[in-house]
């Protein structure tokens, strides 16, 4: 993997959490597929049996930012840490999980537990590949009960209906998320 310099990647992390937290504010995410090369890989999680798994631009631009967002516009996902690693290029980010609705109580519905992003950086202000990570069990938890409030976006219970369904969804078995990102190692 190649090095990159300490300010560029500094940068990238800054144009990266300012997109995100306009994507947030506006409700619009469509632009942060821009960030991320022709070939970008991103997963995540999706429980004991499931893995999501959009394989280049466009599937990031129709999935992650499109399916998987829906239901979630003005969600903010504010990052509380970013570890850069200038010599492997890449970066580790920390982020909440916050909606724009509230609770009976009148606070903001979070998912708690640690949510984060793990990327690696391929140059000319662009991810080769992102990994997720955020607490299932949580988020669920939240749908859950914003749902029982009559609070979750009528896109977002659909998607919760499609379930292993939705676009980018793949099985665990015989997928290895560490492999399809350790053959892009330069």
């Amino acid at each position: 993997m190649p090095a990159f310099p300490r300010d560029e990647l500094e940068e990238m992390v800054r144009r990266w959490v300012a997109a995100n937290d306009e994507a947030g504010a506006s409700g619009d995410w469509s632009k942060m597929s821009a960030f991320y090369t022709e070939d970008a890989l991103y997963t995540w999680n999706n429980g004991a049996k499931w893995e999501f798994a959009a394989r280049n631009r466009q599937e990031i631009h129709d999935w992650v930012f499109g399916t998987e967002m829906a239901g979630l516009e003005h969600w903010v996902y504010p990052y509380v840490r970013t570890l850069i690693d200038d010599q492997k290029g890449e970066v580790l980010g920390v982020w909440r999980q916050i909606a724009p609705d509230t609770d009976p109580e009148g606070k903001p519905y979070e998912i708690a537990g640690t949510g984060g992003s793990w990327f690696r950086y391929a140059g000319n202000f662009q991810w080769s590949w992102q990994r997720d990570f955020f607490d299932h069990i949580n988020a669920g938890a939240v749908f859950g009960a914003m749902m029982q409030n009559d609070q979750l976006k009528p896109e977002m219970v659909e998607r919760m209906k499609k379930g292993s369904h939705m676009p980018g969804w793949t099985k665990r078995e015989g997928f290895d998320w560490y492999e399809t990102i350790a053959d892009r190692e330069d």
